[in-house]
């Protein structure tokens, strides 16, 4: 792992009613100094968003949203526009994840007009990109991160792109407790790297922080951590309780402190 701030962020999905996510976020927040040189964020289903980010007022963790309209108002019955999510203390969208391509028809066009309204309004876009498994199969990993990527961040200027955070999740490994060898994900996170580089510039690509997703757990982060191009982990399932996510975070924080 390099001088890069490395980042263990959670995506609760749409689980956890109020108070028990308030105390969840609590629980973050309260142990966030003991992993000082990692930083922290939440992302709760979006009723909560205010909720939460009142909880942790005061700490470092930050508060992400799961999703982010292009607009910032307008006839869109069930989006909320990144104006919105500033105003209540956001600093983080996750875009494109692999969920919501699946299973609400996102595009590597909606992606992108997503992340730059995103970007364009402060907040740090994290664009989620992985291949399913019989891509991988089939031989199209690189290829499919490499179309994804370009496609997210076409338009965007470098002065934006320093706000991006790049999780690769491959499919095959989303909520199904299979989770990539840490080479595997090396292979994509180098990948995803070299591309930055050849998009902008080798200064912002050694910079950009690229982050694992896909059922990663307090017992298989170890190998990740060790990988160059590791910049820390999407977490899903594992970030519903505390213990687990900040058990994460401490092994990040033991191999970077």
């Amino acid at each position: 792992m390099s001088e890069r701030t490395p980042i263990v962020a959670g995506n609760w999905k749409m689980n956890k009613t109020l108070e028990p996510a308030r105390e969840l976020a609590g629980a973050v927040a309260e142990a966030s100094d003991e992993v000082g040189d990692v930083e922290l964020i939440v992302s709760p289903v979006g009723p909560y968003l205010r909720a939460v980010g009142r909880t942790m007022e005061g700490s470092d963790v930050g508060l992400a949203a799961q999703n982010v309209h292009w607009a910032e108002s307008g006839a869109y019955t069930g989006e909320v526009s990144p104006t919105m999510l500033r105003d209540i203390g956001c600093s983080h969208a996750i875009i494109g994840h692999s969920e919501r391509r699946q299973y609400f028809g996102e595009t590597d066009v909606s992606v992108n007009r997503r992340a730059r309204a995103a970007l364009e309004h402060d907040l740090t876009a994290i664009i989620c990109v992985g291949e399913s498994l019989a891509e991988r199969k089939g031989g199209d990993t690189e290829l499919k991160i490499k179309l994804q990527v370009r496609a997210a961040l076409s338009e965007v200027p470098r002065s934006l792109a320093r706000n991006v955070i790049i999780a690769y999740e491959p499919l095959w490994a989303i909520g199904t407790g299979e989770s990539a060898t840490p080479e595997q994900a090396q292979d994509a996170h180098a990948t995803i790297r070299q591309l930055m580089a050849g998009l902008y510039d080798q200064k912002l690509a050694d910079t950009t922080r690229i982050i694992y997703g896909g059922s990663v757990k307090p017992h298989n982060i170890d190998g990740l951590i060790e990988q160059p191009d590791f910049d820390g982990a999407l977490i899903g399932g594992a970030s519903l309780q505390a213990d687990s996510f900040l058990s994460i975070a401490r092994s990040v924080q033991d191999y970077v402190g």
